[in-house]
């Protein structure tokens, strides 16, 4: 099966890197250390859960029905979006008021992660299969 989620976590993790390294060189002259450190969150965050898109997708190959798991990728990738995007332009353009959609992101994050525990705990079971 064809998975988005390997493109996905790439794609997201050469514009983590990219991200990264405007920040700490284009941005490091520019930007309040404070405001700095919230970009640098963004960047941090966006390359573990890139990972985690690569993970999704390489435990969607042994699994490729499973809902678990899809779910699991599209919230990562949500919350990549608003977690990580809204501090990108509440940094750069300092909109404070960007803050209150970076919680979303982050219950998107935990919700994915908790549905791959899920499918975790199901499919190490003696005798289970994929689910």
């Amino acid at each position: 099966m064809r998975s988005s989620f390997l493109f996905l976590g790439a794609f997201s993790a050469v514009l983590g890197v990219g991200f990264g390294a405007f920040g700490a060189h284009g941005l490091k002259q520019i930007l309040s250390p404070e405001l700095l450190a919230i970009y640098q969150t963004g960047v941090t965050y966006q390359m573990w859960h890139a990972l985690g898109l690569i993970a999704i997708a390489l435990m969607h190959q042994h699994a490729p029905t499973s809902k678990l798991l899809a779910w699991a990728g599209w919230l990562m990738f949500v919350g990549i979006l608003l977690f990580s995007g809204s501090l990108y332009v509440l940094a750069i353009l300092d909109l404070k008021w960007l803050g209150m959609i970076t919680p979303f992101g982050g219950v998107a994050f935990i919700i994915a992660w908790l549905l791959i525990s899920i499918f975790a705990a199901k499919n190490t079971a003696p005798n289970s299969r994929y689910q």
